[in-house]
């Protein structure tokens, strides 16, 4: 589940490593994007990735304990700052399967770095703050690149 999937840029590329074997869901609140995605999808003929638009800081169409894999790419940083954290993480836990991962990747709290404002960033410790109340293990934290880490956490 790519959750908060805006355009669905990684979700495309999650598509590619799970293969026909495996599925992912692209769930983000804004209809524009998923039906840009949707467009994309289907100009592609993609059949292991479905395009859902929902609100991921409520109840999702997703059933309890379904997800192996959820990614929070770039958007953990703008529920916080939205007070909407709980909802989210509540959502993300109950579809998760016990043991499922969860990667959040976000941008490094650097200044005069392509991003958020310095002020809304996140180090790895606040995401670990904020992610393991909810039942999730911390396991990693990766540097990806420049301007970005992932922060890798297993539900218990």
């Amino acid at each position: 589940m790519d959750a908060g999937c805006g355009d669905g840029y990684f979700s495309l590329t999650a598509s590619v490593i799970v293969g026909s074997d495996g599925k992912v869901y692209a769930i983000d609140i804004y209809e524009t994007s998923i039906d840009t995605l949707r467009k994309v999808i289907s100009d592609r003929s993609i059949s292991n990735l479905e395009a859902i638009t929902a609100d991921i800081t409520g109840k999702t169409p997703l059933a309890s304990e379904s997800i192996d894999i959820c990614l929070l790419a770039n958007v953990l940083h703008g529920f916080v700052e939205n007070r909407e954290v709980e909802g989210v993480l509540k959502e993300i836990t109950r579809v998760l399967k016990a043991g499922a991962t969860l990667a959040v990747v976000d941008f490094k709290k650097i200044s005069n770095t392509p991003g958020p404002p310095l002020s809304i960033r996140l180090n790895p410790d606040q995401v670990s703050a904020i992610i393991t109340p909810y039942h999730h293990r911390k396991k990693k934290v990766i540097e990806v690149g420049p301007y970005h880490y992932v922060a890798v956490f297993n539900k218990e």
